[in-house]
């Protein structure tokens, strides 16, 4: 389970307060990536809390509240949506939201833990770790966040393009979903960066 062993040995190199990063939605056809940036409390302890992708939807649910109602907690989420995520690639995308959610810190922090690799031109001192959200507390807090506001937001998505089934997938490539795309084409939120994407673009305008 996840501790803040990486949060305090940061606070002995020197720095006051630390953030954990995470993103949720790199991989799917549609919709945004979703980051969140989190700053736990000292000595902050759950009994669940978790990677998100480990975690029931039930139970994410709920530690979302826990999390997100705790005014000891501060958190900052953003989106970046897809027409950004086509015009700069995803990983640029998913840096950009990395560095904006550090930023709609309040208070801020002056040190973050990032899940996965360090991020260029991140405006403050921070490590990356690989599989961060299963090692890092504040990573896992901002797993879940970043998860469930992105699900919440393609179930609403699926109520305006309901012939994608995007409150089954979250726009993520299944077979499902690719065959909507051969069918519909694109809707304004797909990645036309995305090869499967592109495809069924380029296979509409053939027609």
């Amino acid at each position: 389970m996840p501790d803040l062993s990486h949060e305090k040995q940061c606070q002995r190199d020197g720095f006051s307060v630390v953030a954990g990063i995470d993103e949720a939605g790199r991989g799917p056809l549609a919709g945004p990536v979703s980051v969140a940036a989190v700053i736990l409390p000292d000595g902050f302890r759950h009994p669940k809390l978790n990677d998100s992708k480990q975690l029931s939807e039930k139970v994410r649910e709920a530690i979302y509240e826990e999390i997100t109602g705790d005014a000891s907690i501060a958190w900052s989420s953003v989106m970046v949506e897809a027409g950004e995520i086509d015009r700069i690639n995803i990983l640029q995308a998913t840096w950009e939201g990395m560095r904006r959610a550090f930023l709609g810190l309040d208070p801020g922090a002056d040190y973050a833990l990032i899940d996965g690799k360090p991020v260029r031109d991140f405006p403050a001192p921070h490590t990356g770790l690989v599989k961060g959200d299963s090692i890092s507390l504040s990573i896992a807090a901002a797993s879940v966040i970043a998860k469930v506001e992105r699900d919440r937001l393609m179930v609403r998505y699926a109520e305006k393009y309901p012939e994608y089934g995007f409150e089954r997938h979250k726009g993520y490539g299944t077979k499902i979903h690719r065959e909507a795309l051969r069918e519909h084409g694109p809707c304004p939120i797909h990645r036309h960066s995305f090869a499967p994407v592109a495809e069924a673009a380029a296979l509409f305008a053939e027609t």
